[in-house]
């Protein structure tokens, strides 16, 4: 580690993020691109909520809000992550066409960067969230978790946040877009291989096993007993996704250093 990045500041290290988180926003909401991650979960949403509602008549799936709100959770969860994906498709752009060395040698306190692109990735996830929010609302689905959707907002946050540092670590290492593949397919896995059709109770099979494992199914069944008004797993939900930030964070810093110690 350098020591212009060991002696920055803790005003160096927020003015970095500030000016980081500034270009990404103004990037992502010129560009009607910034879309893109929501447009896969509105289609998958739309496909299933529509076409699977009988789902719900299924004896067995007793989920008190809803078909279509038992969708709406993962379509919600599926497109802050995959902002989080972009925005690590983003950082590996910013390797390519020489900006990120720039923005290296610039930068009192680097870590700052990783915050910097973290808050561009939750304005990002915010705006992709409510259009998946708004669409789902104007279909009919129902919301019986009054203060308890704050539990849900709390959760799709940490999932944002650590698709974000997981996107950004790769992004680092690679230095180049070609590392789309490798931030997007584990992200894919994990929301894919969960309760996404019926509860995990209604799974059978290999699916069954892995949904039961899946960290993600824990998170996924708190956020929909959140908009249920049904809290469940709610503390192994959060220490869950608190865990995988940090993870995630530490791996995004070492990719950090790894970047510094390539010039850039």
């Amino acid at each position: 580690m350098t020591a212009q990045t060991q002696g920055g500041s803790a005003g160096g290290f927020f003015a970095v993020a500030w000016a980081v988180a500034g270009r990404q926003t103004y990037k992502y909401f010129r560009n009607p691109a910034f879309l893109a991650p929501a447009l896969f979960p509105l289609f998958f949403f739309v496909a299933f909520a529509g076409g699977l509602t009988r789902v719900g008549s299924v004896p067995g799936f007793d989920y008190a809000a809803g078909y279509t709100a038992f969708q709406f959770v993962w379509a919600l969860l599926q497109a802050v992550s995959m902002g989080g994906a972009f925005t690590g498709f983003s950082i590996a752009g910013d390797f390519e066409n020489g900006f990120a060395r720039r923005l290296m040698l610039a930068a009192s306190n680097r870590r700052g960067i990783v915050l910097g692109y973290v808050m561009a990735s939750i304005a990002r996830a915010a705006m992709t969230g409510t259009l998946v929010t708004v669409l789902a609302l104007v279909i009919g689905m129902r919301i019986s978790g009054g203060y308890d959707v704050f539990g849900l907002i709390g959760l799709v946050l940490l999932a944002n946040i650590a698709a974000t540092l997981f996107g950004a670590g790769v992004a680092m290492l690679m230095r180049t877009q070609q590392a789309g593949p490798v931030i997007r397919t584990p992200i894919f896995l994990v929301l894919f291989l969960a309760p996404v059709f019926v509860p995990l109770r209604l799974l059978n099979g290999w699916l069954e096993k892995i949904a039961s494992i899946n960290p993600f199914t824990t998170v996924l069944e708190a956020a929909r007993g959140f908009l249920a008004g049904q809290p469940e797993n709610v503390l192994p939900a959060f220490g869950i996704g608190a865990a995988l930030v940090a993870v995630f964070a530490g791996w995004s810093l070492y990719a950090l250093r790894r970047a510094e110690k390539a010039g850039g």
